[in-house]
């Protein structure tokens, strides 16, 4: 109710443009990202469904892990639908409520996929530096301390991104040239200062992601030492293999994020036409992977995933 009163002042629809330039592509450039998002949704479902039902895989990472697949699941979800009925039916108005919700869930998820890959590095670490108080460490009551901590900030984080972007008078063009939602690209259209918008919206998520990157930094480093120290170095594969899954996450989340951010700051060559394509393909691509990536490193996974499939084909 107080988006929806705050927003008085902005009753017209704004317009998602999809991506300028390859408007008469769309349709064929709609066709690829429907099919990486059917696997984003499969793939995470059948990892959800896993972590379920297999009582072998109640432990605190898988559980961090299925908190992870249903945020790439909200992630994704938040954006694909809208942008392939832009793509296929035409349909680009979206009412600014409509914005509002769509832009929380899209950086809401985005920062909380950070914050769970810190907790992940944390989980990585108690398990190799600590193993015989792994279980003692990291109770249910501390998980569920941890989730709700790492939620509470990000939804924190955000949320005054929706009270920023109400308060803006919207008297000039409703047009963005996007498939979704952000936030700096929605108060660029405002015609009033949006110099807090632009502080807060990028800094304070920056911040905090750089802080998780740094965290996670720090468990691995003593991760290593812990593994170097160890006595046979078919303990310190073993030691690592179980890091193998979380690092391929952690570099697809994080090395596309800030190829993006270096992009938009120092590549003003480089076509909008390209930043938008790119943009869509970082929401959609590691959804897609992290389902893939966990069942191929994760021997527990790899082998309930078979045994699933099997099982299905012998009936």
């Amino acid at each position: 109710m107080i988006i929806f009163n705050l927003s008085s002042y902005n009753p017209g629809p704004f317009i998602l443009v999809g991506i300028p330039g390859l408007e008469q592509f769309h349709v064929w450039i709609g066709i690829p990202f429907c099919i990486i998002y059917i696997v984003a949704i499969t793939g995470n479902c059948i990892l959800l469904y896993l972590i379920a039902v297999e009582r072998s895989l109640h432990e605190p990472m898988f559980f961090f892990l299925s908190m992870l697949a249903m945020t790439d699941l909200i992630l994704s979800t938040t954006t694909m639908p809208k942008t392939l009925s832009i793509f296929w039916l035409g349909a680009r108005e979206i009412t600014f409520p409509g914005c509002l919700t769509r832009m929380f869930f899209l950086h809401y998820s985005s920062v909380l996929d950070s914050a769970i890959l810190m907790a992940m590095a944390f989980d990585r670490y108690v398990a190799i530096c600590s193993p015989l108080r792994y279980t003692t460490i990291l109770t249910p009551k501390t998980i569920i301390k941890i989730v709700v901590g790492i939620a509470f900030r990000s939804f924190c984080i955000i949320l005054p991104d929706v009270f920023l972007l109400t308060r803006l008078p919207f008297c000039r063009t409703r047009i963005i040239p996007h498939t979704y939602c952000e936030h700096i690209g929605v108060a660029r259209l405002a015609c009033a200062d949006i110099s807090i918008n632009i502080w807060f919206g990028f800094f304070v998520p920056f911040m905090t992601v750089i802080s998780d990157m740094i965290l996670i930094a720090v468990s691995y480093t003593l991760i290593l030492c812990a593994v170097f120290r160890l006595p046979s170095r078919d303990a310190r594969q073993k030691a690592l293999g179980t890091c193998g899954s979380h690092v391929g996450v952690i570099l697809m989340l994080y090395t596309p994020g800030f190829f993006s951010i270096l992009a938009h700051r120092f590549g003003h060559n480089i076509s909008r036409t390209f930043h938008i394509m790119f943009a869509n393909l970082y929401i959609v691509i590691p959804p897609a992977l992290n389902p893939i990536v966990y069942g191929v490193k994760t021997k527990q996974i790899r082998a309930k995933v078979v045994h699933l499939f099997s099982t299905k084909c012998m009936e």
